[in-house]
């Protein structure tokens, strides 16, 4: 029996099966909370170090909300500062529809009833399966206030500003268009769109447990910077001159478009561009209409390309103004190599001509046998000189480079042909152009049409300056082209414009419309350009119609008529071509005659009839435009007494547009005393079209305050600057 008594060895004792499992059990255990241990240490190195920055963004979202600063878009002046686009603040709606979406019916009806649209329009919307969606863009803030925001989750208002353009269809394709994310798709507006649309900003604002955002001192902010402000070359009264002219003349020639461009030949300054059909920049509806045809559209020419013919002929000494060529009798044969035969017509039939003659009736027989002496080198050379198959480098979008080809190129028949305008393109930017230089003594200017660029403080960042391209004929040669075009308006083709007390110098141009390849039957267009004074020429303009149906399709017949009243209306009615173009530089006093007085007494013309009015002020040196309708002048701007310069206009507001006003659901708001742009704001904020007269403060109103009108009515703003005034201490 052994002693219990007796230590045993423990090497001797042997575990019995459920202590090894337990062991290998505990063994287990503890490799697992190791690895346990490894992952989590592992895990928490990746996210305090390795992706702490990603985790501290999705923590900043949680408290943090980054709220944009949009930059306001900047406006565009004409030359004396009139505005012509601005801007207006409308509010627009988005959802998220994975939010707004569980009350779809609801949020739907509610803004169905306020917009007048189909709730089915926004509950496509809401059940979208994209996390941001537009419900509603640029709503009238009056009319956005009628929406229940309280009542309806995941939907965001926010405030968007939208181009206003004051004058509607007033130069529409040079200024262009924004969409409806406020960027430019078209003329000044795209062309300049980086600096115009500004930088936008942002705050960082601080978010509570309930969402709502604070403002905090120690979050960053950047501040937006508003756009640049373009101010134009482009003359308001001289565009709207050209506006309705050509409105005017295309009603009755029933044709089916026409451009007016008007340029100051000494500095190349775009005085005007006008475009038909116009468009309405404030309701765009088709993007073709805002293609500005002056600059991308290329023509055939026809004789006003006759310049560079008659200019090479007589630099080259090839002819003389009194040298006689005869003129077939209006219709010329001419043979070419393999018995290839072609006739040259002229629509004036004439036998023996001076070349004199020839230019001011327009003979393209003539114009062909004079090339035959002048050559296709030298001829193409002069065409080159004048600008023609090169872009003019206006600041303006699209320009065309027109077709000019080099005279390895020409057929048999291209030297006769271009001589009298076929056979190239060309667009009617180069047509002005090119009479430009004749009217600047030889000179080619670069065409320019922006003025001044200015920053958001106002400060001068670019000016536009006159550039000198080259100089194209001599002279000699240049006063010999001036003397032919003088003859054309004096004896020749384009008579009719002739107006007493002016010398006015230009020429006629008729040409078969090109269409897809090939001459359209029946299809012509008619051109006349020309400058004036001619002695001392301030404005070169050219007018084109194309395709005109009643009247005849000559350029006499359909396009002189339209540059004479354009004329008239510049020297006799407005005044303007007494007073030079550059602001602060008086007109020059003919020698002999007693120096006028440069300003003037308005009359007292309230309570005459319009005819009256407008006889009254054109004596005491004054021009005058017509606001509404009606037989008696109910109130004039300036007011009786007031001293402005002589040729100035005064606005006559009629009686019938104040006593007779158009019933409606709107009724004008009082601007009186706020600045322009809040006046602009406020009328547009209720869908006025908005005329502004003079610059600074609203002093007056027509209509007045609280006459009911229907929407789209124009209101006129009358406007002074803002007298300062500012005390001595002593």
């Amino acid at each position: 029996m052994q002693n219990p008594f007796v230590k045993r060895n423990t090497s001797e004792v042997q575990d019995t099966p459920q202590q090894k499992d337990y062991r290998h059990r505990l063994l287990m255990v503890k490799i697992v909370f190791l690895i346990l241990f490894v992952s989590a240490s592992i895990r928490l190195v990746q996210i305090q170090l390795i992706e702490s920055g990603k985790y501290q963004d999705i923590a900043k979202k949680q408290y943090e909300a980054r709220v944009p600063l949009t930059a306001q878009r900047g406006n565009i002046y004409d030359r004396n500062g009139n505005v012509l686009v601005a801007n207006s603040q409308f509010v627009s709606f988005a959802a998220d529809p994975k939010i707004a979406g569980e009350d779809a019916r609801f949020i739907a009806k509610e803004f169905s009833l306020v917009t007048g649209k189909p709730e089915r329009e926004y509950i496509a919307k809401l059940h979208s399966n994209k996390r941001f969606v537009w419900m509603e863009r640029h709503v009238r803030p009056d009319i956005a206030e009628l929406i229940p925001m309280k009542k309806m989750g995941g939907i965001v208002k926010m405030n968007e500003a939208m181009r206003i353009y004051h004058y509607d269809e007033l130069a529409g394709q040079v200024l262009g268009a924004t969409n409806i994310d406020n960027v430019g798709v078209s003329g000044i507006e795209q062309q300049f769109n980086e600096v115009l649309r500004g930088v936008d900003g942002y705050v960082i604002m601080q978010k509570d447990g309930l969402g709502r955002k604070r403002p905090s001192v120690d979050y960053p902010r950047e501040d937006a910077v508003n756009g640049h402000t373009i101010e134009l070359t482009i003359d308001l009264q001289y565009q709207s001159i050209a506006d309705e002219e050509l409105k005017k003349g295309i009603a009755r020639t029933q044709a089916e478009a026409g451009l007016v461009v008007m340029i100051r030949p000494q500095t190349g300054e775009i005085l005007a561009m006008a475009n038909y059909p116009q468009v309405n920049l404030n309701k765009v509806q088709n993007s073709d209409a805002l293609k500005n045809r002056i600059i991308s559209d290329m023509y055939e020419p026809g004789s006003v390309f006759k310049i560079v013919t008659a200019s090479a002929a007589l630099e080259h000494e090839v002819t003389t103004l009194e040298k006689k060529f005869y003129a077939e009798n209006g219709k010329y044969r001419i043979e070419y190599p393999g018995k290839k035969i072609r006739f040259i017509n002229d629509s004036h039939p004439m036998r023996e001509v001076t070349f004199m003659e020839a230019m001011a009736y327009s003979s393209n027989i003539v114009m062909a046998k004079v090339s035959d002496l002048i050559g296709a080198e030298r001829l193409y050379t002069q065409a080159r000189d004048f600008g023609f198959g090169m872009a003019t480098g206006i600041e303006l979008p699209a320009e065309s480079n027109g077709h000019l080809r080099k005279t390895s190129e020409w057929s048999m028949a291209s030297l006769n042909s271009i001589s009298y305008g076929y056979e190239v393109g060309v667009t009617p930017l180069q047509i002005v152009s090119a009479y430009s230089a004749i009217a600047n003594d030889g000179m080619l200017m670069k065409p320019y049409i922006v003025q001044r660029e200015k920053d958001e403080l106002g400060q001068e960042v670019y000016a536009g300056q006159p550039q000198m391209i080259r100089r194209i004929i001599p002279k000699q040669v240049n006063d010999q082209m001036k003397e032919i075009l003088e003859g054309v308006v004096d004896f020749g083709s384009g008579s009719i414009v002739k107006t007493p007390g002016v010398r006015i110098a230009g020429k006629t141009g008729t040409s078969r419309k090109h269409v897809n390849g090939k001459y359209e039957e029946g299809s012509y267009n008619a051109s006349f350009v020309g400058f004036f004074p001619a002695e001392k020429p301030e404005i070169v303009c050219l007018v084109m119609i194309e395709k005109p149906k009643t009247g005849g399709y000559y350029g006499a017949a359909a396009s002189a008529p339209i540059f004479k009243a354009i004329a008239e209306r510049i020297i006799n009615n407005n005044g303007l071509i007494a007073k030079t173009i550059v602001v602060g530089q008086p007109a020059p006093t003919p020698a002999g005659k007693p120096q006028v007085d440069a300003t003037v007494s308005i009359p007292d013309v309230a309570g005459n009839d319009i005819e009256e009015a407008g006889a009254v002020l054109k004596l005491s040196g004054l021009a005058s435009k017509v606001i509404g309708t009606g037989d008696e002048v109910a109130r004039q701007y300036p007011p009786a007494g007031t001293k402005v310069e002589r040729g100035s206009i005064v606005q006559l507001m009629m009686n019938e547009t104040e006593s007779t006003p158009v019933a409606g659901s709107l009724k004008v708001p009082e601007v009186r005393g706020m600045s322009v742009r809040r006046a602009v704001n406020k009328l547009a904020s209720e869908q006025l079209s908005v005329t502004i007269v003079g610059s600074g403060v609203v002093v007056n109103q027509f209509p007045s305050a609280g006459t009911p009108l229907k929407q789209g009515t124009k209101v006129t703003i009358m406007c002074e600057p803002r007298i300062i005034v500012t005390a001595q201490l002593y």
